[in-house]
């Protein structure tokens, strides 16, 4: 017998880079995270306000501008808590106002965590709870948000459809990032997740078509 879900998804993009800032609700107690805030608060508020939601979280993936340049307007408008990303990232949170106004993006400030996550940590939101799962390359500090009861995870940039994260910037690491793609995430099963840009997918499709990361391609 299928178990029924006990979150609620929804997707917002924000940023001129078309970011998927993702609320997960807890369905019995319409309590919700919004996963990577990265600007354009208003039209996320308007959203979880049409879906009668509760913010009791703020969890962020990794520290790039148009993931988390939206964290601290977000908080002083709800007074929720900041979880993540792993302090390895505090580098690139420590940018996002000059990294903003390179893109010439205005309303993106840094931020300070409430608290810092690590592997095998957990997180809480209404009466879910959720695994986090330290995924260094795209960042060295990006972290994954996986809840086993509903077989879901958001990754961030770590994997995409079709594609995965740029390990062309400061302090990413291509081999690392292929590691927790194959040696983290893979194990989970068949996990459905929300990437950071572009369209859904799963852990079965990418491991059968993804030209980057796919079984076929790395010989596994």
């Amino acid at each position: 017998m299928t178990q029924e879900p006990t979150i609620d998804i929804s997707i917002v993009q924000v940023t001129p880079f078309g970011q998927n800032c993702t609320i997960v609700a807890c369905i019995k107690t319409k309590k919700c995270a919004v996963i990577d805030p990265g600007g354009d608060i208003d039209r996320m508020l308007a959203e979880i306000n049409r879906r009668g939601l509760t913010v009791e979280k703020i969890w962020v993936t990794h520290g790039h501008l148009d993931h988390g340049g939206g964290s601290k307007a977000l908080k002083a408008a709800t007074g929720a808590v900041i979880e993540g990303p792993h302090k390895a990232d505090a580098f690139w949170i420590d940018n996002i106002p000059e990294s903003s106004t390179q893109y010439g993006i205005k309303g993106m400030d840094s931020f300070e965590p409430d608290r810092w996550l690590q592997d095998g940590d957990t997180v809480t939101v209404g009466g879910t709870t959720w695994q986090v799962i330290h995924c260094p390359g795209h960042t060295p500090g990006h972290v994954v948000y996986y809840n086993k009861d509903n077989n879901f995870a958001q990754v961030g940039d770590v994997l995409f459809k079709g594609s995965i994260g740029r390990t062309d910037l400061p302090r990413s690491n291509h081999d690392d990032l292929i590691k927790s793609i194959t040696q983290k995430l893979w194990p989970l099963g068949d996990v459905e997740f929300v990437p950071g840009h572009g369209r859904t997918s799963s852990f079965a499709q990418e491991r059968e078509n993804n030209p980057f990361v796919g079984d076929k391609v790395l010989g596994l």
